[in-house]
């Protein structure tokens, strides 16, 4: 059972998509249900919770609209493994390139990845707290108590019987204080690293094995292999990442990781398939390189109606994986897709292209919207940037007239009209425009830096 408490209402997934993404509701609508019926399939009592099967999602856009972001932004909702594959980087079994199993697997490398930060972030204090004893042994190495007493003196005057043991501890309890202090953060000690075995292990010959058959080959004669360590000299700071690291795998059990990642996979992991239109049969000529199109199609079915797929973690089934396609469909249609395939993407979205007024909430309004980022960037040096409402407009506008005159890539327009607008400022600071400065980006300066290039009919240097 999934805790309601930690699951969006498809309102609140909305909302939390809005954020960052501008328009496209229907598109949000759609991945906001399918989302929300993980959750109700999960807690779904009876046998029919394995007979429910995902909404797999067919996105249906120009470039540059929002589908990635889209599959994007909702993975990182709900906490799911998300991983986001090219279709036209397939090929059928028996072509040289990728196969369509492989994304699959690294679904569950993601997966794996995401439950390791859970459980690293679970042993944190108990990992700093090993990683603090070994810092302090490599500076003041333990004595054990034989209960020698020796006579010692701080002062001239005061002399009483110590043990050398109770010395050592309290001259070890006062460098624990200044390790967490942070007061020998630049002083260097000795730490014993371990080394990995193995790591030049490599196949010789055609490598017709895949991952799948070989089920990662360098690694398990590397675990067979005996672990060897060397000795580093590093500073306090530089051992705490190393030591953490090591100390954070011995408390984590990797068996229940691999066995929670699976099952998270199974249950929440998301695959976008991107460029799906490529592999459609009507997208061009059949034939030469491209004769595996439809192979790749017929190759895909199975995984996307649910199939057990061979990882080096265990088998994974993928009957409740969501899968979200995504095309621009310029040349192919859906309907040139293979029909079984079709029909396993029952929800169709078409996304709009992106109007004038769209680049401007764009630049405007998302958490990381690029006028964000350029003021954070220059924020760093101390340097404030502001951009009046006026002059976002003309940015909207210069961005908009370009996609229509050349070819529309949407809002990844407004990167390379920005990067032109704000060039000059960001090569002259800090040597030209030192700390302090206030740069106002007008409405008069973007026609100034851009109109060249808005009458520039060839616009060659905007093609990306």
């Amino acid at each position: 059972m999934i805790d309601k408490e930690k699951y969006f209402t498809p309102k609140e997934i909305v909302v939390e998509l809005d954020k960052y993404i501008i328009g496209q509701k229907d598109a949000k609508r759609n991945v906001a249900i399918a989302l929300r019926n993980r959750w109700r399939r999960m807690n779904v009592k009876s046998e029919m919770q394995s007979e429910i099967v995902p909404n797999n999602i067919l996105m249906i856009g120009a470039t540059g609209v929002g589908k990635t972001e889209i599959a994007r932004r909702l993975a990182k909702i709900a906490k799911a493994p998300f991983t986001k594959v090219e279709a036209s980087k397939f090929t059928e079994v028996g072509y040289v390139g990728r196969d369509v199993e492989s994304m699959v697997r690294d679904l569950v490398e993601q997966s794996v990845n995401l439950v390791k930060s859970e459980k690293k972030e679970e042993v944190k204090i108990k990992a700093e707290q090993n990683v603090e004893d070994i810092i302090l042994d490599a500076l003041i190495p333990p004595l054990k108590n034989n209960g020698v007493v020796k006579m010692t003196s701080d002062t001239q005057e005061d002399v009483e019987p110590k043990s050398e043991y109770e010395l050592n501890e309290k001259t070890r309890e006062r460098f624990r204080e200044k390790i967490r202090n942070g007061e020998l953060e630049d002083r260097k000690i000795d730490i014993n690293v371990q080394k990995a075995s193995g790591n030049g292990i490599g196949m010789i010959g055609g490598g017709a094995m895949d991952e799948s058959s070989m089920i990662n080959l360098q690694e398990m004669i590397g675990n067979m292999m005996p672990k060897k360590s060397k000795k580093r000299k590093v500073t306090i700071a530089e051992a705490r990442k190393i030591l953490f690291e090591e100390e954070s795998h011995k408390l984590i059990d990797m068996d229940e990781v691999k066995e929670l990642a699976i099952s998270r996979a199974e249950n929440t992991g998301i695959i976008f398939i991107d460029e799906i239109d490529k592999i459609a049969t009507g997208s061009g000529k059949k034939g030469g390189p491209d004769v595996s199109r439809e192979g790749v199609q017929r190759d895909m079915l199975p995984i996307v109606e649910g199939s057990a797929i061979n990882t080096k973690y265990g088998i994974i089934k993928s009957d409740h994986i969501l899968f979200i396609a995504a095309g621009a469909f310029h040349v192919a249609k859906p309907s040139d897709l293979i029909p079984e395939l079709q029909g396993r993407f029952p929800i169709r979205v078409e996304l709009e292209n992106l109007t004038k007024d769209d680049f401007f909430h764009i630049l405007k309004e998302p958490k990381n919207s690029l006028t964000k980022q350029y003021v954070a960037l220059l924020e760093s040096e101390e340097v404030s940037l502001e951009f009046q409402e006026e002059a976002l407009e003309e940015i909207a506008e210069t961005a908009f007239h370009i996609n229509s005159e050349v070819e529309n890539i949407g809002a990844r327009r407004l990167h390379t009209v920005m990067s032109r607008l704000l060039n000059e400022f960001l090569f002259d600071v800090p040597d030209v425009i030192g700390a302090n400065a206030k740069i106002v980006v007008t409405k008069n300066m973007v026609k100034e830096k851009l109109s060249s290039l808005v009458k520039n009919k060839d616009l060659s240097e905007f093609i990306l």
